[in-house]
This record gives C-alpha cells, sequence and structure tokens, in this order.
C-alpha cells in the first residue's frame, strides 16, 4: 500500500470504539491532528480512540513495563479521539488482547494469564464468560471535595475521586430520570479541576441495590479528550468502587454496571499488595481496512 496509508481494524467494548493499528516495531508515529481525522465520525473511521499495538522494547514507555514483567511482550498505546495519550482504557486493552488473539501475535489458554504493557503499569487479562478479564491492579479512594456541575443538574453535586491507575469523580444522582436528563454534550465542570484532568461518571443505584450478593448500578460517563461514550470499562471500575465506598462494609465485592452500550462485570479482590479490581465484559472486532492518513 502507498506509504501514507495504513492497515487499521475496528473494534469495540460495548460500544466504547476504537481504531487499532498494528506497528509491531514502533515505525509509526500519529500526530495528535492525524489521531482526530482518523477518530472523526464523519470525515474519518470514527471512534473513541486509537489502539496502536506495538511491542514494548520498541518504544520508551515500554521499559518500565518490561521491567515490571518481562512477559509484556505487547505494549497498547491508547490515545484518546483528540490525540492526548491516557494512562489505560479498560474497555480498549479487551480488545487489543482480542485484536492480538485473532492475529496470531499472541495467544492465551484457558487459565492462563496475557500480560500487557500500559501507562498505567503492565495489566493480566484471563479469559472470561463474557470474553475478558483484566486485572486493574490497585486503586485508591481520591479527593472528595470536588462540586461538579453539569447541564441538565440543578445544582453542582458533590464528586468522588477515584484512581484506577487514571483519574476519575463519580457523581451520585437519585434517580433514571436524573441520569437520562443530563446533556453530556457540554462539558462538565470541575471545581477544583484535578491537574490531569479525569474522566467523569454519573451513577444511580440499582433498586434493590443489591441482589444475590451483587450490587447494581446504572451509569453515563463523560470521558477527558473524548466526550460522552458509550461505555468507559475504567469508569465502571471507578463507579463500583464509589457506590461500595458509599455504602459501607457491607457492601458486596461484585458488581454489575449498566451503560449505554451494555453491561460490565466489576469484582474486587484482596491481595499480598492490597486490594485489585477487576473488569470483565466483551470485546468485538467489527471490520478491517486500509485508511490515508491525514498530513
Amino acid at each position: 500500500m502507498p506509504a501514507d496509508t495504513i492497515a487499521f481494524t475496528k473494534g469495540h467494548g460495548t460500544g466504547n470504539d476504537f481504531v487499532v493499528i498494528a506497528d509491531p516495531d514502533g515505525d509509526l508515529e500519529l500526530t495528535d491532528d492525524q489521531v482526530a481525522a482518523l477518530c472523526d465520525r464523519r470525515f474519518g473511521i470514527g471512534a473513541d480512540g486509537i489502539l496502536r499495538v506495538v511491542r514494548s522494547v520498541s518504544l520508551p514507555e515500554g521499559a518500565a513495563a518490561l521491567a515490571e514483567e518481562p512477559a509484556a511482550e505487547w505494549f497498547m498505546d491508547y490515545r484518546n479521539a483528540d490525540g492526548s495519550k491516557a494512562e489505560m482504557c479498560g474497555n480498549g486493552i479487551r480488545v487489543f488482547a482480542k485484536y492480538l488473539l485473532d492475529a496470531g501475535l499472541a495467544s492465551l489458554a484457558p487459565g492462563s494469564t496475557l500480560a500487557i504493557g500500559t501507562r498505567a503499569g503492565v495489566r493480566d487479562l484471563t479469559r472470561s464468560q463474557t470474553g475478558f478479564q483484566v486485572d486493574l491492579g490497585r486503586w485508591r479512594v481520591g479527593d472528595s471535595d470536588t462540586l461538579v456541575r453539569a447541564r441538565g443538574l440543578s445544582v453542582s453535586r458533590p464528586g468522588q475521586g477515584i484512581d484506577v491507575g487514571n483519574p476519575h469523580v463519580v457523581v451520585a444522582l437519585q434517580s433514571i430520570e436524573e441520569l437520562e436528563g443530563l446533556d453530556l454534550t457540554v462539558v462538565p465542570q470541575l471545581d477544583p479541576l484535578p491537574s490531569r484532568g479525569a474522566n467523569v461518571e454519573f451513577v444511580v443505584p440499582g433498586d434493590p441495590l443489591v441482589r444475590d450478593g451483587v450490587g447494581s448500578i446504572r451509569m453515563r460517563v463523560f470521558e477527558r479528550g473524548v466526550g460522552e461514550t458509550l461505555s468507559c470499562g475504567t469508569g465502571v471500575a471507578a463507579a463500583a468502587l464509589a457506590v461500595r465506598h458509599w455504602a459501607g462494609p457491607a457492601a458486596p465485592d461484585h458488581w454489575r454496571v449498566d451503560v449505554p452500550g451494555g453491561t460490565l462485570g466489576v469484582r474486587m479482590f484482596p491481595t499480598e499488595e492490597g486490594e485489585h479490581v477487576a473488569l470483565s465484559g466483551p470485546a468485538a472486532l467489527v471490520f478491517s481496512g486500509e485508511v490515508a492518513l491525514a498530513g
């Protein structure tokens, strides 16, 4: 193909969609404008972000991944739709794993683990009943003094900071009607604004909140550098963690989270280094093609 044309695959996880580009040797340097052009839904392929498939040895960020886990052969170079770099993407990494396996670049036998490098560190994936489960690692509660103003809310609401490798602010709403009445075509305003920005999740508890030992919530999300998306994997985990934090010690460690693009599972579990959170859900590859890069 011409030098300015690249091959790509389109994929998604519960409607959170990505352009996957194989660049094993790290030869492709996409500018922010080129990423934005590829992700444009009217003039490009259309996506919430770009997943560049690169060997960890082929880019500087991969050195830290290999130092953490020598088996992390592949690095997920994730870029938001505006071209900005992001630390992690819970839906994207499942699509990334699906691509590696379908392309024959990696294998994942039942019961085994696939290690993938990210800017948030190495993340381990296993197969699950719905597709893949990714261990998002340790998480932490952040600030709880952030006020969130969004179109459709009459007053600002308090937001709970949650860090799962990338930053989130989770806002509790009172009803499904309030959730559906949000206008997320307008960027929610955070006060104070976190230094790295944040994804903002708006959640409503299920009725009942817990059934058969599993918590249930509904969520919408505004992703920094993207806008509202049909799903956000790390945001789903952050929302479940925030609701469990609010609910207290009797709250469950398993959660079902409904987003506009489908349903994802969240599980919290202890490890020697502290509690981890895992995300499970589907991943699909939709079509492949070639596209000319913008100049």
